[in-house]
């Protein structure tokens, strides 16, 4: 009982000596909407505007692609892409369609430095993972190669997998997986051309096999478009002995739900 009591007293305490400064800070920089950017009661928080227009992925969806149907067609349907095309991973989830603000949240967090943002997006994701995450043995990001790691500073996947991480208290195995090709930007590029990009990009990590063999994982990404770059990721793991491969992503490039 001493020690619950001296460990609270001690939160106490550190909790007073950091009012002050998040007053301070709170002065300089006011909390405001991460979507536009007007005045809202707390840091990393959307504005009733911005929330009510995200389109978040909800059921009934396929339990593959995770694609969203119009009408509920009964459990376990599969789209027609996931029975033309089955993908090499086992599902995938996301938390909302990319765009609007949704796009806006991706692009501050992969090119505008705005860190700041993972936490957040990682909370809508852990929900959008419709379990996967808590079963999973453990969460792997999509990894960049070390010349963009280098230019970018930080892997915006690997900032979502480790906030993912800190709210499921999965394990993180940030360096198990490896981008071995230095591969051109997937923006502007088809289909075909995205294969084409990351065919051969992924490997394991040396001496790191027995973090891949007989798990499940979850393989995290900001947004999944044609699922090139998680298709080839997944492959190498799938070598690598992976029991089960769910990828997550915060958001999905989709036109209409089926």
């Amino acid at each position: 009982m001493g020690t619950i009591k001296f460990e609270f007293t001690i939160s106490g305490r550190r909790t007073g000596f950091a009012r002050p400064w998040l007053a301070l800070a709170d002065l300089l920089y006011p909390p405001s909407c991460a979507g536009c950017g007007i005045s809202t009661g707390t840091h990393r928080s959307l504005c009733p505007a911005c929330w009510s227009s995200i389109r978040f992925i909800e059921r009934p969806y396929c339990e593959v692609l995770g694609s969203p149907f119009s009408h509920d067609l009964g459990a376990g349907i599969l789209s027609a892409g996931a029975i033309a095309e089955p993908p090499p991973f086992d599902r995938l989830r996301s938390a909302a369609i990319h765009d609007g603000v949704v796009r806006d949240l991706v692009h501050g967090l992969k090119y505008r430095d705005r860190t700041d943002l993972a936490p957040m997006m990682a909370a809508w994701m852990l929900r959008a993972s419709d379990g996967a995450v808590a079963r999973c043995d453990a969460l792997i990001p999509v990894p960049l190669h070390r010349v963009r790691l280098f230019s970018r500073k930080y892997n915006q996947a690997a900032e979502l997998a480790r906030h993912l991480s800190l709210l499921s208290g999965k394990p993180l195995l940030a360096s198990s997986l490896l981008r071995v090709k230095r591969t051109t930007q997937q923006v502007g590029l088809g289909a075909r051309a995205r294969q084409d990009n990351v065919r051969g990009a992924f490997a394991i990590a040396p001496r790191r096999d027995n973090d891949i063999f007989g798990r499940r994982i979850v393989l995290i990404d900001d947004v999944y478009t044609t699922g090139a770059t998680v298709a080839s990721a997944t492959r190498v793991l799938k070598r690598a002995g992976a029991a089960d491969v769910t990828v997550l992503t915060f958001a999905r490039a989709l036109a209409e739900t089926i």
